[in-house]
This record gives C-alpha cells, structure tokens and sequence, in this order.
C-alpha cells in the first residue's frame, strides 16, 4: 500500500475528483446542457448567498431571461423584483449591466476569454474564471472561500485560509489533474469539498477522500492562530433596512410618498440613511413630485 509521500500515489487532485462522482450535489446549473449564462447568473448570485437561496430564483431567471439580451431589454425595477430576498440586490442591476454589454459588445453571446469576462460590469476575477470552467469547459483554477480552506489545511496545514493571497491561483492550479477534462471537474470538485466536508470551524475529516494527505491533520490538526473570525450580523443593520425598504417599493406599483415608508423601520434616521443610500445605488429613484419607486 502506498503511502501519503509515495511517488506511486494517486494524486490528490485525482482521488478528489473520484470523490466528487459519488458525493456531489444536484444542482441544476452543473447540467451538461446549461448555457453560459445560466452559470454567469448562478454564480453571481451565489455570492455570499447560500445554495438552497439561490436555487428557486435561478429556476425562474433563466425561464424568464434565457439569454442576456432578454434580461437586457427588461427594465431594472422589474429586475429588481425578480431578485427578491436573495440580498445584495446590487448584484440584480451589475447582471443586467452585464447582459447588456453582452448583448452590444459580444452579439449576444457570453465571452469566454477570462480578460472579456472580467471586462463585464459587476465580474470578478473569480467569477470570470467561473464562467470560463463551468460555462466552457476551460482549464481554469476557480479560487473562493472553500477552495481557499481546502488549500490551507491540505497543502499548507493551516486550520484557516486567512486573508486571499496572490499564490492562491497558483497553490490550486498544482492540485488539478494532468488531464483537461479532469481538470476542469477537479475545479468544482474542490469547491465541492470544501462546502461540504471541509467546513469552516469542525471539518467533516472521516468523509474526506484526502485525509490522509492532509498536511493539518498530519500536523495534528493545530487550532487557527490568526485572528478570530468575524460572524457578521445582520438584525439592526443597514442591510437589513435598506431590504425592508426595498421591500415595500416591490409591493408597490405605483411611486409611494415617503409617509408610506416609515412602516418598514422606526427609526427616523437610519431609515433617510439607507434610502439615500439606495437612492445613490441606484436602486430607487425619486420622481419630480418627490415619490420614491424603483429604477425605470
């Protein structure tokens, strides 16, 4: 049998993508016949929102805007309305920023170069190399939270990731498969792993396919020595507000004085706060007479 530093052993990006055929979950933007921008929508949306979330409003974006050029002829309220609750409603308008200039840069069609994705408004570096992978089949490192936990306990034997590194592309693109194809499913694979058996604070180490590469367990599994990890709130917070507000303006089809506003919160000022600042978003806008209502 051999062991975890014999140079007869399977490498670590293979045995996480046997892993992945058995353990991953059905998520319906990993089809083969998904379109690239049935992913772009996906994985923005999937910022900082969780699958479960994401998943019954993705279903009616794509049925509803199949193509950016759909999403790029709707007005912004109405897309407004259609993120619901999923949160970071700015995301919305960036999607149909993007899919405009799809539509009048790119025919329609969803680049598939790295420097013309990152070019779109609201697109990322990460989520350029998303599309790229997953929309395209393109051997690419996709580095996000998880992958950067996986790396940070397998390769470096730290219990976490800590702040984003330059090397990180570098650290996961080393892992992956010799081969193309395996290479771009190693990509999800990882991300796979870290979301669901290499989690954040008690890890799942019995379920994973590396344990026993794993150079933190090696080590002893040593607790985090950085700083602790901020848990953000969200009661009382200006996120929550400027949703509330966003709340009522969905309701709404007509604009609505700001009397009808002042249900959504008490407080006075941190009420005219948020929706200044969704004013500045752009998010709501303010009509001569001094209504509010949402953009378009």
């Amino acid at each position: 049998m051999t062991g975890p530093s014999s140079p007869t052993a399977t490498p670590v990006g293979e045995l996480i993508v046997d892993w992945y055929a058995s353990a991953a979950r059905d998520l319906p933007w990993r089809t083969p016949e998904v379109a690239p921008w049935a992913v772009l929508v996906s994985e923005v949306m999937l910022q900082q929102t969780p699958v479960a979330r994401v998943e019954p409003v993705w279903r009616v974006w794509t049925a509803r805007w199949p193509t950016p050029a759909d999403l790029a002829a709707e007005p912004a309220a109405e897309v407004i309305r259609a993120w619901g609750k999923l949160g970071y409603p700015r995301r919305a308008l960036r999607l149909r920023e993007a899919a405009i200039a799809i539509t009048e840069r790119h025919g329609g069609v969803v680049p598939s170069d790295v420097a013309e994705l990152e070019a779109l408004p609201g697109v990322g570096t990460y989520t350029a190399r998303a599309v790229a992978c997953f929309g395209y089949g393109r051997r690419q490192p996709v580095v996000d939270t998880n992958v950067r936990r996986v790396v940070a306990r397998l390769v470096h034997g730290r219990a976490e990731a800590g702040n984003a590194r330059a090397a990180d592309l570098a650290d996961i693109a080393a892992l992956a498969p010799e081969d193309d194809e395996r290479a771009v499913r190693f990509s999800v694979a990882v991300m796979e792993l870290g979301a669901l058996v290499c989690v954040a604070g008690t890890p799942r180490c019995g379920a994973c396919p590396v344990r026993d590469r794993c150079a933190w367990r090696l080590a002893g599994a040593p607790p985090h020595d950085g700083p602790p990890r901020r848990v953000q709130k969200f009661a009382g917070t200006d996120r929550q507000v400027r949703g509330r507000l966003l709340d009522v303006l969905r309701a709404a089809r007509e604009p609505v004085d700001a009397a009808a506003l002042e249900p959504a919160w008490d407080d006075a000022v941190q009420r005219s706060r948020c929706l200044y600042s969704l004013l500045t978003d752009g998010l709501v806008e303010q009509t001569e007479d001094g209504l509010f209502t949402l953009p378009g």
